[in-house]
């Protein structure tokens, strides 16, 4: 059964769903969560996801505090209690 998971919203995304810093979707997995983005807020799944449905290489996403990486990230499943967050990759010299 999906749980209901707070999905943190950086700064720099809130302009694309109402200025909003969480939103809440119901997914049992990390892929199924991005799937509801995609359908109730399309402009921020554009800004997460590029064309191929792949994680855009400048944003990093994280479950509580663990990073997701590699092409089984979308499987991490989900738990209540648990947040994703959308977090934009910081560089600078």
């Amino acid at each position: 059964m999906p749980a209901s998971i707070p999905v943190q919203i950086p700064a720099t995304l809130r302009s694309e769903c109402g200025g909003k810093s969480q939103l809440i979707v119901s997914a049992a997995t990390v892929g199924e969560c991005l799937q509801q983005l995609e359908r109730d807020h399309p402009a921020v799944y554009r800004s997460v996801c590029d064309e191929t449905g792949a994680v855009r290489r400048h944003i990093h996403l994280f479950v509580n505090n663990d990073l997701l990486s590699g092409e089984n990230s979308f499987e991490t499943p989900l738990e209540p209690g648990d947040t994703l967050f959308i977090m934009p990759a910081v560089s600078g010299g």
